[in-house]
């Protein structure tokens, strides 16, 4: 190509849609397994450094994982105020963990995530995210699956984040999409509790499957927010949903916001703050549209399906 150098040998090629794919440029693969659930590398790229891909699919990499993982914590978690009690369900790289350990609050936090192979590859090779988040006091690592766990929990939880793959059918996490899921995290949210959900791309090409998320615990939840964030190596803008039978502050004032995060975290954020806060929930009109006109509940009879896995190739 005339003017460009490539200087990868290995390229993982994301399916975006039937007729778009992102290339990533791998410089090293670290780990490798099948594992019983689904097919895992760790990986080194060029641009954004180690970064874990599940069925082809990019998760997220020490580049620019915190555009993913600060979003998809502290808003929950400052909407809460004082939360004690957290329960991840996924996070298999462990930053959502470090992200929530930020708060001072917090006196425990479960993660529960099925694929134990993930969660040792990440631990040995990805230090960089989970930052010791793994060996804290504070932490309860579960390997299992979230619907049991959520079913035999005898304890309420302030916040619930639900930090999951992507709904590939033949994947483990489709189910987890679903208004039984959604039902079952409710039933363990203490009063006053959020939850909050990783909820899909919302490019203008791919907007349903966030919109009937959204939908889905609209039927279950009296308030429910969409925000977003870009994050590059998704070659998108990312949804997130958070869900409660609180208000949720749509207008929050971004002194007030930096003020508590000063005083109820240990610093050390990057991206999140109360201008970004203001901003991500401020939804798009094409966005708030879809959202919106959407009907379509997703059930287990009726789960959603993601687009395509990826490949890796030379």
């Amino acid at each position: 190509m005339a003017g460009s150098e490539l200087r990868a040998d290995i390229w993982i090629s994301e399916y975006i849609t039937p007729w778009d794919i992102y290339v990533h440029g791998i410089t090293r693969v670290l780990a490798y397994k099948k594992t019983q659930y689904q097919e895992m590398y760790v990986v080194e790229s060029g641009a954004y450094g180690k970064g874990l891909v599940l069925d082809g699919k990019w998760q997220s990499c020490t580049g620019d994982e915190f555009l993913y993982h600060e979003p998809l914590v502290h808003p929950a978690m400052l909407f809460h105020g004082s939360p004690k009690k957290v329960l991840v369900l996924g996070g298999g790289e462990g930053a959502t963990v470090r992200e929530i350990l930020r708060w001072k609050s917090v006196e425990k936090v479960a993660m529960v995530d099925i694929d134990g192979d993930v969660v040792e590859a990440c631990r040995e090779h990805l230090p960089e995210m989970h930052a010791g988040a793994f060996d804290d006091p504070r932490t309860e690592l579960v390997i299992g699956d979230a619907l049991h766990y959520l079913d035999t929990t005898t304890e309420q939880w302030d916040v619930i984040i639900s930090d999951l793959s992507d709904p590939i059918e033949s994947g483990p996490s489709f189910q987890l999409f679903t208004k039984e899921y959604f039902e079952k995290a409710k039933r363990v949210l203490s009063p006053g509790g959020f939850f909050v959900v990783q909820a899909g791309p919302v490019s203008p090409s791919e907007l349903k499957l966030h919109a009937r998320i959204v939908n889905t615990l609209k039927s279950l939840f009296t308030n429910v927010q969409s925000y977003t964030s870009y994050i590059s190596t998704y070659g998108s803008p990312w949804g997130f949903a958070i869900a409660s039978e609180q208000a949720i502050n749509t207008r929050p004032n971004p002194e007030e916001v930096d003020q508590i995060l000063n005083e109820r975290t240990t610093g050390g954020l990057r991206m999140f703050d109360g201008t970004t806060l203001l901003g991500s929930l401020n939804t798009a009109g094409h966005l708030r549209q879809a959202i919106a006109t959407e009907t379509q509940v997703y059930t287990l009879a009726e789960p959603p399906k993601f687009f395509g896995k990826g490949s890796v190739g030379q």
